[in-house]
């Protein structure tokens, strides 16, 4: 479903325990295109790059992130990013390593990295673009935003969920801490903070399922939907 003009690019935003990666998944296959994960980019390089980066200087990080090379194989729910090559490893999901890339993003070094990473991915591939800026900052030319929102409660259920089915240790209150510090972070960086961008769609995750945020999504692009960046 290209317009013609440019790759096709949708943008789904949003905090995290929203579905944003289960519905930009499944709004992918329906679309024939990838699902770029940003979130997982941005935790990739903080994982790449070790529990210090913080205390490396600017130029430290800049050097360490330019040997990074990001790529995407797949489409739809079984696209895989891949970091130099290689597949993310599961630890990048923990809240210890998205506490890391939260702090990570405040950095004008790494951000202008992802920045530039993910207009590249947008310009060799159609996808779904899922992150916390990209209708506002990465793709703002994308005709097709949406951005979901729910409850933390919800949310940090959800998470829990999630890390048990991977077979990791998930601790509710510990999480919904964490969570709700990264939402603080994320919503006041000075630095692209997380916000829908003005002719996004919002949908509120708490209440409905999946298919039907997904009935939603698909209604709002209607048959048919193309963009370009």
């Amino acid at each position: 479903m290209n317009s013609g003009k440019g790759r096709l690019i949708v943008t789904v935003d949003g905090p995290s325990g929203v579905g944003k990666t289960t519905l930009a998944g499944r709004l992918a296959k329906h679309l024939g295109v990838a699902r770029l994960d940003t979130g997982a980019m941005y935790r990739g390089a903080a994982w790449a790059l070790g529990a210090r980066l913080m205390e490396m200087t600017s130029e430290q990080r800049a050097s360490r992130l330019a040997g990074l090379r990001f790529d995407l194989r797949g489409a739809g729910e079984d696209t895989q990013l891949t970091l130099n090559g290689e597949p993310l490893p599961p630890e990048i999901r923990s809240e210890t390593v998205g506490l890391l890339a939260s702090d990570a993003a405040t950095l004008p070094e790494v951000r202008a990295f992802q920045k530039a990473a993910q207009q590249a991915l947008g310009r060799e591939h159609d996808l779904v673009a899922e992150g916390r800026d990209m209708g506002v900052n990465v793709f703002p030319h994308a005709p097709h935003k949406f951005f979901l929102d729910a409850s933390p409660e919800v949310r940090a259920a959800r998470r829990v969920d999630q890390f048990k089915a991977m077979g990791l240790p998930a601790d509710l209150e510990e999480i919904a801490e964490q969570m709700r510090r990264r939402d603080v972070q994320d919503r006041t960086r000075a630095l692209d903070p997380l916000r829908p961008a003005v002719d996004a769609l919002i949908i509120d995750t708490s209440l409905i399922g999946v298919d039907a945020v997904l009935s939603a999504m698909l209604a709002a692009l209607g048959e048919g939907a193309g963009g370009s960046y």
